[in-house]
């Protein structure tokens, strides 16, 4: 019998009452490994109450043995690292080595989430008036809510649920059906870390799941990471409902290189940083734009491009893997099919590709366009593929005028040895988070995550500071002690005396 993914509630796996039952497929040969359930409207609400009901407990626990819990948690996810990865190679796809990339990235914001004490911190002034002091708390908001996308299933998730249950709420996690069975194991070690029943809800489903969590009147804070028109659907609706967003979205990443930047430290970043994890990142860099005479590089780099092939998880000489599902596939084909289509020349075609041993994958090998133009639908769309588009200017004003024209802010990158062009670019460009000779600029946890314009609903950005600013209340307090029962009269003012 096909395993069927549970859920987890009250700090107990349990099996869903669900009739409707979706399969969860490898996608390099199409095999069903499991099948995972779409939540009932009944199982949402209890995952939400149970999560309600542990807030009251743990909101008055000590920031230091929150901490403690985000410790062990961070030492058992490093070391089940290899298995986490095993588990995500077989469910999306990636490479081992991209899989522990992916499982890495996330551990290091649970190590973040182990300084909550200092990061949670308020502010104080003495005597802001005569014996007057004014200082804040940061307080939680209570039940808070994850929903992730199918490309990160250890990262993601691990970027919302330790931040928020550090800052003392609660936390219902809403997984891509896609990709289960990491979010499952993520819970099942911070249960195993000793976390209190309720601290972590683990629900499934699709957007029937998604929309009851939107306006349930006890989830004030929704975190969300995935497309544009699901973003600003799920801005709209939460904010609609007076909570908290944070809505990750699409993404067109430039990368801008200049004649003065080192070949081959461009060709091998671009390569990688285009058709890595088969281009499904936010953080892919999709268009390259090469200045003045360093449009002389596209061959070369059309060659290193078609050195790489796709294959299985467990296959070292693989560059990626295959894309989620036959869907996704189609979608990157019939893109490639547009450019060709609207004039764009297709120096590297992988539409039509293959994996010995594997011929049901949903493989799509490198692809790179030139001669495309503004209007085309591969450069105004986030393909999510491993498709690269070259766009050519004069001047690294020219580069810059164009980037900012696009309605996305995600990430962008330049390869320079110029200082001054360097910094006529990160000052200029309007996107949130910029590479300097770095491919993809994802930054650290101590740092944000911070995608801008289209890219980006919302106030407050993941991880870092920003994080507990999002998953936290901000509470001021002005005080004043008498020190003799004497009144100097009333104050019929607002100012302080």
């Amino acid at each position: 019998m096909t395993h069927q993914v549970p859920m987890l509630i009250n700090g107990e796996m349990v099996q869903s009452q669900s009739t409707h039952w979706i399969p969860v497929t490898n996608p390099a040969t199409q095999d069903v490994i499991a099948q995972v359930p779409c939540a009932t409207p009944a199982e949402v609400d209890q995952a939400v109450s149970v999560a309600k009901a542990a807030f009251q407990t743990w909101k008055e626990v000590p920031v230091s043995e929150r901490a403690r819990l985000m410790l062990r948690y961070q030492a058992l996810l490093k070391e089940h690292h290899d298995e986490l990865a095993t588990i995500l190679s077989s469910e999306t796809g990636k490479t081992f080595e991209d899989a522990k990339g992916d499982v890495w990235r996330g551990i290091e914001v649970v190590e973040h989430a182990c300084n909550i004490a200092s990061l949670s911190m308020g502010e104080t002034v003495e005597n802001v008036a005569r014996k007057v002091d004014c200082y804040s708390y940061t307080q939680p908001l209570g039940v808070c809510v994850g929903i992730t996308p199918f490309n990160f299933p250890a990262m993601i998730p691990l970027w919302m649920f330790p931040m928020a249950i550090a800052c003392g709420n609660t936390f219902v996690l809403k997984p891509s059906e896609q990709d289960p069975l990491t979010p499952m194991r993520l819970a099942e070690l911070f249960q195993e870390a000793g976390a209190p029943a309720g601290l972590l809800q683990v629900i499934h489903g699709t957007k029937d799941v998604v929309n009851q969590l939107l306006v349930h009147p006890d989830t004030p804070a929704i975190s969300f990471v995935g497309s544009v028109a699901v973003g600003e659907h799920i801005y709209k609706t939460g904010t609609d409902h007076m909570k908290r967003v944070q809505a990750f979205a699409g993404a067109k990443n430039h990368m801008v290189i200049m004649p003065d930047a080192q070949k081959s430290h461009v060709i091998n970043n671009l390569v990688g940083a285009s058709v890595g994890a088969a281009g499904q990142r936010c953080m892919a860099i999709s268009v390259a734009v090469f200045v003045g005479e360093s449009r002389q590089w596209i061959p070369e780099l059309r060659d290193a491009l078609a050195k790489v092939r796709p294959g299985a998880w467990n296959d070292p000489e693989a560059g990626y893997g295959p894309l989620i599902n036959p869907q996704a596939k189609q979608r990157v084909l019939d893109f490639i099919q547009e450019g060709k289509d609207a004039g764009a020349e297709c120096l590297l075609d992988g539409s039509v590709c293959q994996v010995e041993g594997f011929p049901n994958g949903n493989w799509v090998g490198p692809t790179f366009f030139t001669q495309v133009t503004r209007d085309m639908s591969i450069y105004r769309e986030e393909i999510f593929g491993p498709v690269l588009i070259a766009l050519e200017v004069d001047t690294l004003e020219e580069a810059i005028a164009l980037i900012n024209e696009n309605p996305y802010g995600n990430g962008t990158s330049i390869f320079t040895a110029s200082g001054a062009a360097a910094r006529k670019y990160q000052h200029e460009i309007q996107v949130g988070q910029v590479g300097i000779n770095v491919p993809v600029p994802v930054p650290l946890p101590f740092f944000s995550f911070t995608g801008w314009r289209k890219s980006f609903y919302g106030d407050q950005h993941a991880y870092g500071k920003q994080a507990v600013r999002f998953y936290t209340e901000t509470k001021t307090v002005t005080a004043r002690w008498f020190e003799d029962d004497i009144a100097s009269g009333p104050n019929m003012t607002i100012q302080l005396k």
